[in-house]
C-alpha cells in the first residue's frame, strides 16, 4: 500500500503546486506584455454551433468576455477568389456539400498527401449558396446542422463587433496550384478591414506579407504536430521549435503551438513535466498561444475532466502564462481569466452552497476509500459522506453499494473460507454477493475497491492509474478520520435495498447510532454536524426518535414541486431535502427545458435543498451548460438557488465557491450569469420542421410518495440477531471463483 499511497500523492502534486503558485501570484500576468491572455474563439463558439457560422460568432461575442475575445476564421478561397470561413480544406467535414453535389468528390494532393473530398477551388461562391454548415465533430449536437449559410471573411470581420479578429491561412501552397493568390487576397482584406492577427504554418506565406499588411496586424507562425514537415523549409516543426525560434522572430510576433507542446502527456494520458517553450518564446520577445482547447475532448486525467482546471494550468501559475488560448468553448476560457485566477484557496468557508461529497472524491479515486476521503477533505468538501453497509460480523462499513459486484474489483481466484455465503437473486435483477454475507476480514483480504464508471454509454474512464487504489473503510475509521478535520459536518447515508432481510436493516441502524455515540458525535458540544441521509422515511423517523441529527430526505425521483400533503409528511421527520438534478432543471435531448418549482416550494417551507449528483464529465452535461461543470453549478446555485451541491468532484465545487465574480450583483459578467433553462432552444432556430423539446409537467411529490410504515422493533441485540441470521442461512459454499464467474457475465 505504501507504493499506491505514494503514487496517489504524486497525482495531486501538479494541481496542489498550481494552487500554491496561484495564491502567491502577483496582481500582474505572466504574459509577454503583462496583460490578460486573449481568448481566440475558433470558428466562434464552435463547440455548440457549426464552426464559422453566424450563430457561433454571435454567441462567442455575446456570451464570453467581449474585452478579450478574438474571432477566428480559417480562410479558404473559392474558384472566383472569394474568401470564406471554413475549418477544413475539404468541405465534406463541416458542410452539406456532399448532399448538394453528391457526384463531385475529387482527390487532390494537399501537402503531398492525397486527399479526397469537396474543395472550394472547384466552386464559385454563388454555387455554394445552397450549401449549409453543420457540425464538424459528430459527438456534438446536430440540432443546428443544415440551417446556416457559409460566411465570407468580410461577413466575419464586419458583422459581429468583436474586440479582435484572427485570420488563419493553412494551405497557401495548395491554392497557388490553382492560380489563386492567398497573399494578394489577405493583403487586400487587411488594408480594408481591421485584422488583428494573421497566422499560418507556412514560413513562405508569412514572409510574403512582411511590410505589406497594416502595421497593427500581428503575424503569427503556427506549429503543427512535431513530426509534420514545414513545406518551404523542408524541416519538421519539432526541429523548428528546438532550433529556429530566433529565425521565426525575424518575421513573426508570436507562435501558436498545440497545448501538449507546453504540457506533454504520457501514453496513458497523464501530465508530464511542463516544457520550457513558453519561457523560450518570451525570452525572445515572441508571444505564444496554446491551441486545441475544447470542453468535449478527453483531457489529461490530472484535470479530473474539468476544462477550467486545464485553462488555469496554462495561465494561472507562478512560472508562466500563455498569451492566449485557441478554443471551441470560449466561455470557459472567459471564466478562467475573468473569475478564477489568483483565488483564495482557503477551505474554511462553510457557507452556502454546502459542498457535500458523494462517496468522497469518487471521481478521482474508488469511492468510500481512504484515498477518496483524504482527497475530498484536501479538495475542500464541507461535508464528507459514508454510505453504510453491514458485514456478516456486524461491522458497519462505508461502501457505495451493498452488492460487492458493483462496489469492488475481484482480482483473482481466492477462497473466502468455509463460511456459508449466498448470492441473493431475489433482491437484484442480476446476481449479487452482498456485504452481509461476508466478514470484514473476508472483504479486506480478498477484494479491491474499484472506481465508479457512471456513464455506461461512454468510453470515458476515471483516473485509470488508480482505478483500484485505496483501502476499504469502516464507519469507525471514517468517523475517526473526519473528527479533527475542518469540516462543516459528516453525512451518513442509509439506503435500504429492497429485499434485504429486515433484521439486517435494524442491526445496521443500531450499529450506526452506537458508532456515532462512541465517536462523540451525539455530544451536544460536538464541533461537526451529523447529517443522516436516506430515501426511506421510516429510517429517518427512527433517527428522529433516537437522535438530534439533521435528517436529509432524498426525493428519489423526478418531481416538479411538493404538494401540501407531501410537505405535511416531510414535517414529521425531515430537516433538509436532497433532490435529483431533473427535479430542479428538466432536460431533454441534451438541452435544458425548464426550471421546476421544487426548490422554491421546499425553501418556502423552510427546508434547505441539496442537488445531486454532479460530475465533471462532459457527457453528463446539457449542451446549454456548454459542457462545463462550473456553468452547471452556477446555474443551480445562482439560478435555482439550491443550498448545497452533492458531487463526485469536490475540488471543482470548492473552486467555484471561491471565484471572484460571486456576489457582484448587477455587475456580474455575462459569462458568469446563470443559464436560463430552455432559453437556448427558444433563441436559436433549428431545421425547418424540427420539433423542439417541450417542457413536461412533472408530478408533485405527495404524501403517498413519502409515507412508509414504521420500522418494527429489533428482535434482540445486534450480536444476537446476527447469530440468528447465521444459523438460518441456507448452506452454500461460495468462493471468489463464483464471484469471477458472475462478474464475467453481467
Amino acid at each position: 500500500m505504501a507504493t499506491t499511497t505514494s503514487a496517489a500523492r504524486s497525482f495531486v502534486l501538479l494541481l496542489s503546486w498550481l494552487a500554491v503558485s496561484a495564491a502567491q501570484k502577483p496582481s500582474g500576468w505572466n504574459t509577454l506584455n503583462g496583460n490578460p491572455p486573449v481568448i481566440i474563439a475558433k470558428g466562434g463558439f464552435s463547440g455548440l454551433f457549426p464552426d464559422s457560422s453566424q450563430f457561433a460568432y454571435e454567441f462567442a461575442v455575446t456570451q464570453s468576455s467581449q474585452r478579450y475575445t478574438v474571432l477566428y476564421c480559417d480562410v479558404q478561397l473559392t474558384k472566383d477568389r472569394v474568401g470564406i470561413c471554413l475549418p477544413n480544406i475539404s468541405m465534406e467535414n463541416g458542410t452539406t456539400i456532399s448532399d448538394v453535389f453528391p457526384q463531385e468528390k475529387k482527390s487532390y494532393l494537399v501537402n503531398g498527401v492525397p486527399s479526397w473530398g469537396w474543395f472550394s477551388v472547384d466552386y464559385t461562391f454563388f454555387q455554394l449558396k445552397p450549401v449549409y454548415l453543420q457540425r464538424s465533430i459528430f459527438s456534438r449536437t446536430s440540432w443546428f446542422d443544415g440551417t446556416l449559410p457559409i460566411l465570407t471573411v468580410e461577413d466575419m470581420l464586419n458583422n459581429f463587433n468583436p474586440s479582435g479578429t484572427w485570420l488563419n491561412i493553412q494551405h497557401d501552397s495548395f491554392y497557388r496550384k490553382f492560380n489563386l493568390s492567398m497573399t494578394s487576397y489577405i493583403i487586400s482584406v487587411s488594408r480594408r478591414e481591421k485584422v488583428n492577427y494573421i497566422s499560418s504554418p507556412e514560413v513562405s506565406f508569412l514572409t510574403s506579407l512582411l511590410g505589406r499588411v497594416h502595421p497593427r496586424t500581428k503575424l503569427v507562425f503556427r506549429f503543427l504536430d512535431a513530426p509534420s514537415v514545414e513545406s518551404s523549409m523542408n524541416v519538421t516543426y519539432h526541429s523548428l521549435l528546438l532550433n529556429n525560434l530566433t529565425f521565426i522572430k525575424t518575421f513573426a510576433s508570436g507562435i501558436i503551438v498545440p497545448k501538449h507542446f507546453i504540457w506533454p502527456v504520457s501514453d496513458d494520458n497523464y501530465l508530464e513535466e511542463c516544457s520550457s517553450v513558453v519561457r523560450d518564446a518570451h525570452d525572445l520577445g515572441l508571444e505564444i498561444y496554446a491551441d486545441d482547447f475544447a470542453n468535449d475532448l478527453v483531457l489529461g486525467y490530472n484535470y479530473s475532466y474539468d476544462p477550467l482546471a486545464e485553462y488555469l494550468s496554462f495561465i494561472d501559475n507562478d512560472a508562466f502564462s500563455v498569451d492566449g488560448v485557441l478554443t471551441d468553448h470560449p466561455i470557459t476560457a472567459s471564466e478562467a481569466i475573468g473569475c478564477f485566477t489568483n483565488l483564495n484557496k482557503s477551505n474554511s468557508d462553510h457557507g452556502k452552497p454546502l459542498i457535500i461529497s458523494h462517496n468522497g472524491a469518487s471521481g478521482d479515486y474508488p469511492g468510500c476509500t481512504d484515498l477518496a476521503y483524504q482527497k475530498a477533505v484536501e479538495d475542500g468538501a464541507d461535508v464528507i459522506d459514508c454510505p453504510v453497509q453491514l458485514t456478516k460480523d456486524g461491522i458497519p462499513i462505508c461502501m457505495s453499494f451493498s452488492n460487492l459486484l458493483e462496489a469492488c474489483y475481484v482480482p483473482g481466484v481466492v477462497h473466502l473460507g468455509s463460511d456459508e455465503t449466498a448470492g441473493v437473486k431475489d433482491i437484484y435483477s442480476v446476481p449479487g454477493f452482498f456485504t452481509y454475507n461476508f466478514t470484514w476480514h473476508d472483504i479486506v483480504t480478498n477484494l479491491q475497491p474499484k472506481i465508479s464508471t457512471p456513464f455506461s454509454t461512454s468510453t470515458l474512464q476515471r483516473n485509470p492509474r488508480y482505478a483500484t487504489a485505496g483501502n476499504f473503510t469502516r464507519l469507525s475509521d471514517f468517523l475517526t478520520f473526519a473528527k479533527d478535520k475542518d469540516l462543516f459536518g459528516i453525512m451518513i447515508t442509509i439506503q435500504p435495498v429492497f429485499g434485504t432481510p429486515e433484521q439486517i436493516q435494524l442491526d445496521m441502524l443500531d450499529s450506526i447510532i452506537e458508532a456515532l455515540d462512541d465517536a462523540g458525535y451525539s455530544n451536544e458540544t460536538a464541533r461537526q454536524k451529523v447529517l443522516v441521509y436516506s430515501y426511506s422515511s421510516s429510517v429517518l423517523a427512527k433517527f428522529k426518535e433516537e437522535t438530534d441529527y439533521e435528517l436529509v430526505y432524498d426525493i428519489n425521483g423526478a418531481y416538479g414541486e411538493v404538494a401540501p400533503s407531501g410537505l405535511a409528511e416531510l414535517q414529521k421527520f425531515a430537516s433538509a431535502v436532497a433532490v435529483p438534478r431533473l427535479s430542479v432543471i428538466d432536460e431533454d435531448d441534451g438541452f435544458t427545458i425548464s426550471q421546476t418549482e421544487m426548490v422554491r416550494s421546499l425553501q418556502a417551507a423552510g427546508y434547505p435543498v441539496y442537488v445531486y449528483n454532479l460530475g465533471n464529465e462532459y457527457v453528463s452535461l446539457p449542451f446549454d451548460f456548454f459542457l462545463d461543470a462550473t456553468v452547471q453549478m452556477n446555474t443551480y446555485v445562482e439560478g435555482a438557488g439550491v443550498d448545497g451541491l452533492i458531487t463526485d468532484f469536490p475540488a471543482t465545487a470548492r473552486r467555484y465557491k471561491a471565484n471572484t465574480c460571486r456576489n457582484l450583483g448587477n455587475n456580474v459578467p455575462r459569462f458568469m450569469a446563470p443559464v436560463r433553462p430552455g432559453a437556448l432552444l427558444k433563441s436559436y432556430s433549428s431545421k425547418p420542421g424540427q420539433k423542439k423539446p417541450e417542457a413536461r409537467r412533472l408530478p408533485p411529490l405527495t404524501d403517498d410518495d413519502v409515507a412508509e410504515p414504521p420500522l418494527p422493533q429489533a428482535a434482540g441485540s445486534p450480536s444476537t440477531s446476527i447469530a440468528m441470521r447465521t444459523q438460518t442461512r441456507i448452506p452454500v459454499l461460495v468462493t471468489l471463483v463464483s464471484l469471477v464467474m458472475v462478474f464475467s457475465v453481467i
